[in-house]
């Protein structure tokens, strides 16, 4: 669960944040003014301060906020001047933007606020859709409009180039106000609410902001993205009424309460309409009682009404954002708000606490039970039971019996466990702070003692009410105020707190004369009267011993200053996230401190060194009088056979191919030595015989768990059959069967290859494309030429967690990335998944979780009479289809993939390569053909993709690195003798951002901090050699060269752009010791040639091969690749890893391909094995006999079959 905040505001006006993983309010101490509410999202958090206006505070990231301004400047050719800034009068401006309607010349281009700043001056973009231009980064064309080339033409008769210029948002981690654009300000903010970061088809990075003024006006805030996190105009909303509150959700739905108490529900809300179209009554949840208070969330709305009462709307979502009915729930609460994941924060009505709505899930989302929020504030004194310092220092002791307190948790303050019983008194012993605001000698005052903040009169009514409430509970004399009447607050046992009799002695003070605090009204007579029922003696107490006394907080008259317990105006979830199986340590943390404290107290180090040698002497003799005197004996048993038996269902290999019956049997046994092998038996019947197959488990090379939705199938593979890509393939009855099956066939495989534990620095790593992740153990021979160890004897096997990307070198740290662009760093551990249950792999297991999308497409074709229906040509693709066209998936029989449950509903993507018009739609002339975003004239069909959002939960050696999305990670491949301090570990953010990360080294691989490396354009791809040389891919295709990367310099200082092959745009690239390779977007493999130490860019590209996904380039130079298309046995196989033979220094390129295991691979990583392979001197003779060269493309008329994919 990566870290978040929860945001608070007390009834002072400070501003607190609670992290999920700490367990203590942090005072912001940037607000320079005391706040009334705060709106929360992931990135930022923003607020209304007492001077009515809108207060921002982005977090503090690695990743800098940068917006990048651009303008064009324009020049027209004529036979006197060439080309020149005069223009025809028709012409656009010489300075202008991209249509050339806009004229921005570059000293227009002024900072939005104090808040930003340049990053540098401007400067020429030279490069041209992916490639560099000539000198001056000049494009041509014949007029303005046209189509424009980097290259200069006879007909050429106007030119243009970019100019560019970044800015950086600068106010991070702090509030700054937010600047009006215009003439006449917006009414004085009363109330603001952010969300819509999750709008149904709304571009990634969108913020809604809506904010009521104290007229009852509601305006919208415009241009809110994470390039301008400030927005750039207010715009007023129309209303049926006054509104006085307003809450948006994460997604669509944004509601209001109006002054008479009725509530009102913003409609329309999409990705061209943000602040929707109109607005629909509802009325309050009580006829006779109006509404307060509203909260929204994803799918729920909350609201309270004048008495308090916590209502819940029922039947709300995205298409029906009104909801259907209201149910009461328990509790009495002054606000309320919904965070992320549905989850609910509330403020109490009776003690002005924080809480949580526990049991809230998708299944159940009003929740189960309130429970208080019950953490320490930073800067709270210090009102612990027992603290020797707290002794020493206040110098103060009890002259009567000091009697030891039980079964009441210092965490709970006085308002959340009062009593009836007047005779119940908490006693405090007084430290110096306690003593701060007594009448006392100011000389002796400590100068940090804090001061009373008095809330001033701008805050919200509510407010100064919470701090009139303090007034009754300072006069009460022995009583305190009763807990908060919310029946469903899980409490503790009613345990009366114990009373500390006697008299009190005043603590002495530096000065002459005693001092006599403040103290709060305590009847001595109850406490007299407690200490007689307890028969305890004082006389023989030790007042100064830490295990007989115990202290209590003392009441002070100034609740301003004692904040025992704080009183909370506003509470804000929507950037905390959580959910209910979150652990959480918000609750009763006090109670759990002091008893590890006490734990730790009770066993003295001398008293654990002496268990120390006992144990370990009476280990000692043990193993002598049962092991040592009996060696000499021969074993009983020299060796052992058992079998494990099941009924399958089995693939048959013959045609007609389908699934019959089988007993499937596993014999293991055991030699005198320990090692162990064993034998699958397959036993079925064909034409009434019995016949059986069998496999050795020390051949079996890999099991492989294949996704069905009506099977649970695994697949297992030996030599012979990965070379025919045919997989013995079983069925088991049941999902938990199936992982039985894989974990005792996983274990066995490695027993009898003597592998244990977790996988080695040298390992190479692999992740097929439905996200499971293997590691292959290479043997020295594996590069060896000319007779390599073949890929297809290679063992893989398998490792939990889910993943799209990994990448790893020999110093053995190891990161990934998952579908939802989440990085992890392996853990060291082995195991995970439906390993879960062996007492072997569970050490540095983690809980990990990935969100994909899955895609359906919407076909229609255009017909003369209604235009584009669903009626198809009976030799169309289904309507609703698959992107091949071949398989009709609708969203109603479209499933989640197995052990995957879905989390979002069905969206229009407009992420969709080519482009799509404003409703989603891409046209062409027919099924299937090039799709396009816009509509011509020869366009009779058009398709539209929709994403639905799954998540996969489980469990393996990873550990998240949170929060910055990844696409791409790279490390530094080293050598085996070589001893590296810093590992440099290059990643590219989803959002295309380059970035280096800090403080890498084998013992902490996660790192420290990300350092941002500047760039013109988005990137996509980055690898790293082993001489630093750092090559990345822009997201147009082109290539760069990073300079000057040292050790000394690990960011380099600047980017050189390398021309990309001809009419190619490349997609990936992996770099080695002294080779580098890149993948184009056609599937070509390209080797640089002409690489050398003094001139690192190279000179130009050279065709290896074609049909290439994937490759990756170790620190040997070794190359392997995940080939699209490899002929088996029947069909062909697509996702298969290969490797490259008869690379060497000579002959970098190699000349041929071994073909290991697939189909179904997406990604492999070599780059950890850097072990030279052994030296073998051969005759000419065995170049005769080297194997011939092999192409992964095979003949054109074969056709692929990719069903193996699902392997």
């Amino acid at each position: 669960m990566p870290v978040s905040l929860l945001w608070a505001v007390d009834a002072y006006g400070r501003v607190y944040s609670l992290s999920t993983a700490g367990q203590q309010w942090e005072l912001c101490r940037d607000a320079q003014m005391e706040f009334k509410r705060v709106s929360a999202a992931q990135q930022c958090c923003w607020g209304i301060a007492c001077d009515n206006s809108i207060y921002l505070n982005v977090y503090a990231s690695d990743l800098p906020v940068r917006y990048q301004e651009e303008t064009y400047e324009n020049q027209r050719w004529n036979p006197v001047d060439g080309f020149s800034d005069r223009l025809l009068p028709s012409d656009r401006w010489q300075w202008s933007d991209v249509t050339g309607l806009q004229h921005q010349p570059l000293d227009s281009f002024r900072l939005p606020s104090s808040s930003w700043e340049w990053e540098g001056d401007w400067y020429v973009d030279e490069n041209f859709e992916g490639e560099p231009t000539e000198k001056g980064g000049w494009s041509y064309a014949i007029d303005f409009p046209a189509t424009y080339t980097k290259d200069k033409k006879w007909n050429s008769c106007v030119r243009r180039r970019r100019w560019l210029r970044y800015r950086r948002y600068k106010a991070m981690d702090t509030w700054t106000k937010i600047p009006s654009q215009q003439t006449t300000l917006p009414d004085p903010f009363s109330d603001i609410g952010c969300g819509g970061w999750e709008i149904s088809e709304e571009p990634t990075g969108r913020l809604s902001l809506w904010a009521a003024s104290l007229q009852g006006k509601v305006w919208f805030r415009e241009g809110i993205h994470h390039h301008n996190p400030e927005g750039s105009s207010w715009e007023e909303v129309p209303l049926p009424g006054e509104v006085v509150q307003i809450s948006c959700g994460p997604g669509d739905l944004v509601w209001a309460v109006l002054w008479e108490g009725q509530l009102i529900v913003r409609e329309g809300i999409g990705r061209d309409c943000p602040k929707g179209t109109s607005w629909t009554v509802v009325d309050s949840p009580s006829a006779d009682v109006g509404a307060t208070h509203v909260a929204v969330g994803t799918n729920v709305v909350w609201a309270l009404t004048k008495d308090n009462k916590v209502w819940f709307r029922r039947g709300v979502n995205s298409h029906n954002p009104c909801g259907s009915s209201w149910i009461s729930m328990v509790g009495e609460m002054i606000m309320i708000n919904v965070g992320l994941n549905d989850q609910v924060f509330a403020v109490s009505c009776e003690d002005r606490a924080v809480y949580f709505r526990q049991g809230v899930s998708s299944s159940e989302l009003s929740g189960k039970t309130w429970k208080v929020v019950n953490v320490a504030r930073d800067g709270d004194r210090s009102h612990s039971r027992a603290s020797t310092h707290s002794l020493q220092s206040a110098g103060c002791f009890f002259s009567g019996e000091v009697l030891t307190q039980s079964g009441v948790s210092d965490v709970e303050s006085d308002t959340e466990k009062g009593s009836t019983d007047g005779a119940t008194i908490l006693v405090t012993s007084a430290s110096p702070e306690s003593f701060a605001d007594a009448p006392t000698d100011h000389t002796q005052q400590p100068l940090e003692t804090p001061k009373p903040r008095i809330p001033k009169v701008t805050s919200d009514s509510f407010i100064t009410e919470l701090v009139s409430d303090r007034e009754p509970a300072k006069t009460s004399r022995g009583s305190r105020p009763a807990s908060p009447a919310v029946p469903e607050l899980e409490t503790t046992s009613g345990e009366d707190a114990v009373r500390a009799p006697g008299d009190v002695i005043h603590p002495p003070t530096q000065t002459e004369g005693p001092v006599d605090p403040q103290w709060s009204n305590v009847d001595l007579e109850e406490a007299q009267g407690q200490r007689a029922q307890s028969g305890a003696s004082l006389d023989t107490a030790d007042t100064c011993s830490l295990s007989s006394v115990t202290t209590y907080s003392l009441a002070m008259e100034d609740p301003c200053v004692t904040d025992d317990h704080p009183l909370w105006a506003w509470v804000s979830g929507g950037g905390c996230c959580v959910d209910s199986h979150s652990q959480l340590g918000w609750f009763n943390s006090a109670s759990l401190v002091q008893s590890v404290q006490s734990m730790s107290l009770s066993v003295a180090p001398a008293l654990t060194a002496a268990w120390r040698k006992q144990i370990f002497e009476q280990l000692s003799e043990r193993t002598k009088r049962e092991m040592d005197n009996f060696r000499h004996y021969e074993q009983a048993i020299e060796q052992s056979v058992w079998v494990k038996k099941g009924t399958m269902q089995w693939w048959r290999d013959w045609k007609p191919h389908k699934w019959i019956d089988v007993h499937f049997a596993l014999e293991q046994f055991s030699g005198p030595e320990g090692n162990k092998d064993g034998i699958i038996f397959i036993y079925y019947t064909f034409n009434e015989e019995k016949k059986y197959l069998h496999a050795f488990i020390n051949e079996v090379t890999i099991l492989v768990p294949v996704l069905s939705e009506s099977k649970h199938t695994f697949a297992i593979y030996n030599p012979e059959r990965t070379k025919q890509r045919w997989p013995i393939r079983l069925a088991a009855a049941t999902e938990l069967e199936m992982h039985d099956w894989l974990a005792l066939l996983s274990v066995s495989c490695c027993d009898s290859r003597g592998i244990q534990g977790p996988p080695s620095k040298q390992a190479m790593w692999s992740v097929t494309c439905k996200g499971d992740i293997f590691v292959s153990e290479p043997s020295p021979s594996l590069e060896a030429s000319p007779y390599p160890t073949p890929c297809d004897q290679m063992f893989w096997r398998q490792v939990g967690g889910h993943l799209r990307v990994i990448e790893c070198n020999s110093v053995g740290v190891v990161w990934g990335i998952g579908y939802d662009h989440t990085a992890w760093v392996y853990s060291g551990g082995y195991g995970g998944g439906f390993f879960q249950g062996l007492p072997s792999s569970t050490d540095n297991i983690y809980t990990q979780t990935d969100v994909k999308n899955v895609y359906i497409y919407e076909n229609q074709r255009w017909n003369p009479v209604t235009g584009y229906t669903n009626r198809g040509l009976p030799t169309d693709r289904y309507m609703w289809s698959d992107a091949s066209g071949l398989h009709e998936c609708t969203k109603t029989n479209t499933k989640p993939p197995p052990q995957w449950t879905w989390v979002s509903d069905w969206i229009i993507d407009y992420s969709v390569s080519g482009g799509t018009d404003r409703e989603g739609w891409q046209y062409a002339a027919d099924f299937p053909a090039s799709y396009h975003g816009h509509k011509t004239m020869k366009d009779f069909v058009r398709r539209r993709r929709w994403a639905r959002k799954c998540k996969l939960t489980t469990t393996g050696p990873w550990q998240e690195i949170p929060p910055i999305p990844l696409s791409d990670v790279t490390i530094l491949p080293c050598a085996a003798q070589t001893s590296v301090d810093t590992v440099p570990l290059w990643a590219i953010s989803n959002k295309g951002d380059v970035l280096c990360r800090l403080g890498v080294t084998a013992l902490t691989p996660a790192g420290s901090s990300w350092l941002h490396i500047g760039t013109d354009q988005p990137f996509k791809s980055i690898s790293i050699g082993a001489a630093s040389q750092v090559w990345a891919i822009a997201r147009d295709g082109s290539a760069f060269y990073r300079g000057s990367v040292s050790p000394q310099s690990p960011a380099g200082d600047s980017w050189y752009h390398i021309p990309s092959p001809h009419k190619q745009k490349l997609k990936q690239v992996s770099v080695g010791r002294t080779s580098v390779y890149a993948v184009d977007e056609n599937g070509n493999l390209w080797y640089r040639q002409g690489v050398t130490p003094s001139y690192p860019q190279g000179s130009s590209w050279d065709h290896i091969s074609n049909n290439v996904r994937k490759v990756s380039v170790g620190p040997l130079d070794q190359v392997w690749i995940i080939a699209d298309k490899v002929q088996g046995s029947l069909s062909l196989s697509c996702g298969t890893v290969c490797h490259r033979l008869g690379v060497q220094p000579i002959e970098p390129k190699g000349h041929s391909w071994d073909y290991g295991i697939g189909g179904g691979w997406d990604h492999i990583t070599v780059r950890g094995n850097s072990m030279e392979p052994p030296r073998i001197r051969l005759p000419s003779l065995t170049q005769t006999l080297a194997p011939a060269p092999q192409k992964p493309l095979p003949d054109g008329n074969t056709e692929a079959d990719c069903t193996a994919e699902r392997f």
